[in-house]
């Protein structure tokens, strides 16, 4: 039997719910929607979406090193928006840390994110 298990970072914030940073189960990680909150500060990395997204996405790196994979493991990511005319900034910041070929990813404007966040990034990796 394949139980899951559940990853943790200490470099990226603790999960402010009854939820798991990420899961473990079959091979695949799923990592809850990371915001974009420093670990060291407690704060959001910053108020435009390019230091919000910046933040969001090595939250997520940092989840995925801890279960001995990186960036180029994610399969599919989902993106939250609280505006989605940021939709340019946050893809010149996402072609930062992914190289082709590129996850396939979906992307939403929302009405509110929690704690007020820009955006907010979910993934799917496998090893």
């Amino acid at each position: 039997m394949n139980s899951k298990k559940e990853i943790n970072s200490t470099k990226a914030p603790s999960a402010i719910g009854p939820y798991s940073q990420a899961i473990f189960k079959d091979g695949f990680i799923y990592i809850s929607g990371q915001l974009p909150i420093d670990q060291t500060t407690g704060e959001f990395a910053g108020t435009d979406i390019a230091s919000q997204a910046k933040q969001s996405l090595e939250n997520t790196k940092y989840i995925l090193e801890e279960s001995g994979l990186d960036m180029n493991d994610v399969l599919k990511t989902t993106i939250l928006l609280k505006n989605i005319e940021d939709f340019a900034v946050v893809n010149e910041i996402y072609g930062q840390y992914f190289e082709a070929p590129f996850p396939a990813r979906a992307t939403y404007e929302v009405a509110r994110l929690p704690k007020d966040a820009l955006i907010e990034i979910e993934s799917i990796a496998k090893k």
